[in-house]
């Protein structure tokens, strides 16, 4: 089972701890120092960005971190994705990874997007779709998205995360299901 929560200050050590483990520094490519992490994740903590920074917890383990935004509060991510794709409004985007390199290859990438999705749908009805955006190099990250029911909807340049990646991104999506009567 997979549980999420707002990630505070409190839990930036283990955040930096992670984003310097080699298989998220390779496609996160994030700075670790303090200033770094309180610059990128202080004001989502704050509450102050439109984003949502979440730890994920399996029985009770903290495992990784998922974001979650709607694309029409980034407009310039927002450009990219329309360059490729068609984005309706209140369409949201999710980026993830599994902090601890032991903990990978296991299908917690998959479970933890599969949590999410769900979670999407039960507290933002609004949304329609989940779009989500990944280096086409990155494997392993599209076909958890792949394995948790998203499929390929385009593929085009877009700015990498790290500059030594190709700009080739994969586009996935995820449709809302048909409401149950």
């Amino acid at each position: 089972m997979y549980e999420f929560r707002r990630m505070t200050r409190a839990d930036f050590p283990l955040l930096t701890s992670w984003l310097v483990q080699p298989h998220v520094a390779r496609w996160w490519n994030h700075e670790t120092s303090a200033e770094a992490i309180e610059r990128d994740f202080g004001p989502t903590a704050d509450g102050l960005e439109a984003s949502e920074d979440l730890l994920v917890f399996r029985d009770g383990r903290p495992v990784g971190l998922m974001q979650r935004s709607g694309l029409a509060d980034y407009s310039e991510y927002l450009e990219e994705f329309e360059a490729l794709v068609d984005v309706p409004p209140a369409a949201v985007t999710i980026d993830y990874f599994v902090g601890d390199q032991g903990s990978t290859g296991q299908g917690i990438g998959t479970g933890m997007i599969k949590a999410l999705v769900a979670d999407t749908w039960a507290t933002r009805p609004e949304a329609p779709a989940i779009i989500v955006a990944v280096v086409a190099a990155n494997r392993p990250s599209w076909r958890a998205l792949e394995r948790a029911g998203f499929h390929r909807v385009g593929e085009g340049p877009m700015e990498p995360d790290n500059p030594i990646d190709d700009p080739l991104h994969y586009v996935y999506r995820q449709d809302r299901p048909p409401a149950q009567p």
